[in-house]
């Protein structure tokens, strides 16, 4: 089956199913039904020409007298859905008329097929297996999530442990990073102080865009609807976390230089964290990985590298 047509209404319609002409009598359907076997008889569609005229439940046919003619017991405006719909859509439509089944007509209102009723429960069920997963954060389907819940742990430490150990090289990274600035920190004891707390809150603005951000993914939501509007957030809640932080330094410890390097550090830090945990679970999805594996940790020890980066480049240069 050609890939636009993939979890579709064409994917679950059936041909084998009953069909009448409008003018044939009940009795001459239901003895022509006697002895065939169909994908589903829940519905007989009535048709002039190939062409959809109306469909009858099997219930309203058999209660109804046999020398009445199938126009005049179907339903001549039933619900009925395009190949090409989405399958999710297609079972709700069919639920909110109360069908059993769903006739599929084309454009030209040819008759394509039946969705049989035990097809539209089965759409129903994966679509809710879907949902679910979306909301637990995973992209695909709940098995996902419960393989990832019972997996050996051989396969635990195979997912987790390459992108803890590179965490574990960023830790060496930036302790070579703060090592690189071992004069200033002899000047200033003081600048230590604020290391901690400068990567901190660029962990936990990125923390929050990356939950966000894969929280959108999961549901759907493009990255390019995100973007925007995400990283104007970042840059404001940059700026205000510095305009806070850096008075608040100068009176408490009395020391401009690091209350501006400080400020200047965390509107930085803060808005490129921002960017990093954009980009970051949108290229993982986009690679076919789960984001919630690789993202997250990945994401950390390039905003801490980042982070340290920034703050003592701008203690640098306040101080010089």
């Amino acid at each position: 089956m050609p890939d636009h047509l993939l979890e579709t209404a064409a994917q679950h319609a059936s041909a084998s199913v009953p069909v009448a002409a409008p003018d044939d009598t009940v009795g001459e359907v239901l003895r022509g039904m006697a002895g065939r076997q169909f994908d589903t008889a829940a519905v007989v569609a009535v048709c002039a020409d190939d062409r959809l005229s109306g469909v009858v439940t099997i219930e309203r046919l058999l209660a109804a007298d046999p020398d009445l003619s199938m126009r005049a017991v179907m339903d001549p405006a039933p619900p009925i859905v395009a190949p090409g719909t989405d399958q999710e859509r297609a079972a709700w439509q069919a639920v909110k008329h109360g069908e059993p089944g769903l006739a599929v007509v084309d454009s030209t209102g040819r008759f394509r097929g039946l969705i049989a009723p035990q097809r539209l429960l089965a759409v129903l069920l994966a679509e809710h297996d879907e949902d679910m997963a979306r909301l637990g954060g995973y992209l695909h389907t709940t098995a996902e999530a419960r393989t990832a819940s019972t997996e050996p742990v051989p396969h635990r430490l195979w997912h987790r442990l390459p992108w803890l150990l590179l965490g574990l090289a960023g830790a060496l990274a930036a302790a070579g990073i703060v090592g690189a600035f071992e004069q200033a920190l002899e000047r200033a004891v003081l600048v230590a102080f604020f290391v901690p707390g400068v990567v901190y809150i660029a962990d936990a603005v990125g923390t929050q865009t990356e939950a966000l951000v894969i929280r959108g993914l999961s549901v759907g939501v493009g990255i390019r609807r995100i973007v925007v509007r995400e990283t104007l957030t970042g840059v404001l809640v940059g700026a205000l976390l510095g305009v806070v932080a850096a008075p608040a330094i100068w009176l408490l410890w009395n020391d401009v230089d690091v209350a501006v390097a400080v400020g200047l550090a965390v509107f930085a830090a803060s808005s490129i964290a921002t960017l990093v945990a954009m980009a970051l679970p949108w290229l993982f999805a986009r690679l076919g990985a789960d984001p919630a594996f690789g993202s997250g940790p990945l994401a950390t020890v390039i905003q801490d590298l980042l982070s340290i980066a920034i703050y003592f480049a701008a203690i640098t240069v306040v101080t010089t």
